[in-house]
Parts: structure tokens; sequence; C-alpha cells
């Protein structure tokens, strides 16, 4: 079970995965061609300095090594399959209710990684704050999280089962 705690961990469908580990292909390879295809002929076109192709090129491919790096650092600590869990004990790839204190209205989500966002519900991740203050939380319990704004909010958690099992 202390593989749930690890934040390292990142839990991932095999559609999840695969769908990533396709994304890496492409940008390591075709992608990066291409870029570097588009880098060349916009510096052919002269100065660089007022060259706005060429800088809208170096910036996308900024961004595509940036992505690479990121998919290489999720896929490095995937685990495929389903997180080890138990219905009525908060943690990945379990289904969520929980009710903000002070407030009756019941909030359902997935507790899982955002590459898994081809649910059907909101995913929120275990990382997140609100994901690491529910975390390892069982039905009844509250848990309490600082907001963005420096304020603390406290949840109560009304449910939660595996995922497809509700």
């Amino acid at each position: 079970m202390t593989e749930t705690r690890d934040d390292n961990v990142t839990w991932l469908t095999q559609e999840a995965y695969d769908r990533l580990k396709a994304e890496l292909e492409h940008l390591t390879g075709p992608g990066r061609i291409e870029i570097a295809d588009r880098i060349e002929a916009a510096r052919e076109e002269g100065d660089l300095k007022e060259n706005g192709g060429y800088h809208a090129a170096k910036e996308e491919q900024g961004k595509i090594e940036a992505r690479i790096v990121q998919l290489q650092q999720i896929l490095n600590n995937a685990r495929v399959g389903d997180a080890p869990r138990s219905a009525g004990t908060v943690g990945p790839g379990m289904t969520v209710t929980i009710k903000f204190a002070g407030d009756d209205e019941e909030i359902t989500f997935l507790l899982a990684s955002r590459e898994e966002s081809g649910a059907p519900i909101d995913v929120y991740s275990p990382k997140s704050p609100l994901g690491h203050a529910i975390n390892g939380k069982k039905v009844g319990e509250t848990a309490s999280y600082s907001l963005p704004n420096g304020k603390s909010t406290s949840v109560e958690i009304i449910d939660a089962v595996p995922y497809g099992a509700e």
C-alpha cells in the first residue's frame, strides 16, 4: 500500500499510457524533424531579428522539448493498471464525493493523474492541494487545505469508491 502514498508514482490506464507513449515517440521523431525544418525554412528568409516565423518556430520548439521532458518523467514513473484501493478510503483511481464546509452541495470527481483526462467526470490530481489533503482519508473524515488566496478550507469525505464501480 505504500506505493499509493508515493508522490512520484503516476497511475495510468493502459490506454493513457499508450497514448502518452505514442505522443512521446511522435515528438522525439517526426515532431523534432518537422520543427527543425520550419526553423531552417524561416532562417533562410533573412534577418532573424524581425523574422516572426523564426521566433514562433523557436518558441514552439521550446514547448515541444518541455513536453518531451514532461512525458519522459510521467512514463518513467508510471504504473500501468489500477492503483491499490479499497472502498471507503480516498486514493488514486477512486471516484470521490466531497462536501465543502458550510455548503450542502456535493462534488464528485475522479482522483487520478491529469493524463486520465479522457474520463467522463472531472479529474483532480492527487498532487493538487485538494487531492493531497484528502488522499488516504476515509468516508466521514474531514480534511483541510490552503486555497490559492492563502485562506484555508475544509471538506468532508462523503463517498469513495473504485472508479467504474459507482
